[in-house]
């Protein structure tokens, strides 16, 4: 009997680490595809990534609540693609808070003939019917 609990603890360690592995991966995925989106001037698909919802939260220079009122702010932001540049990221931390939470920690960096900026970010994204959507982000 104990044999048998050792292995199924095993077991299930195991199954546990491969589901955040692939968890892990899928919210990079979403990053890379928001870098990808941003470098061809799309501003919609990037926005893809968040979550379309009222409760959206995006706090920059200042807070603003929802889908729609962050998009309208990258548009004004960011007019064309001069002002976008060409963005990239560096992720330094990205870990499961839970089964449906991970918190990510990285840098933005968007160089321009315009003149670089950059910054850093912390991400909240949740799992939305079986998908991973930022719900909480704080760039500076």
């Amino acid at each position: 009997m104990k044999k048998f609990f050792t292995v199924a603890c095993i077991l299930f360690s195991l199954s546990s680490s491969l589901a955040q592995s692939a968890d892990e991966a899928a919210v990079r995925k979403v990053l890379s595809n928001q870098e990808a989106a941003w470098n061809l001037g799309n501003i919609h698909d990037f926005m893809k990534s968040y979550w379309a919802d009222d409760s959206l939260v995006f706090v920059g220079k200042t807070v603003t609540y929802g889908w729609q009122p962050t998009l309208e702010n990258y548009k004004k932001r960011y007019p064309d693609t001069a002002a976008m540049g060409k963005l990239s990221f560096k992720l330094l931390e990205c870990k499961p808070l839970s089964t449906g939470y991970y918190f990510v920690v990285g840098g933005w960096h968007l160089q321009r003939t315009l003149g670089d900026v950059g910054g850093y970010f912390t991400l909240l994204f949740k799992k939305i019917k079986g998908q991973w959507f930022i719900i909480a982000d704080h760039s500076s």
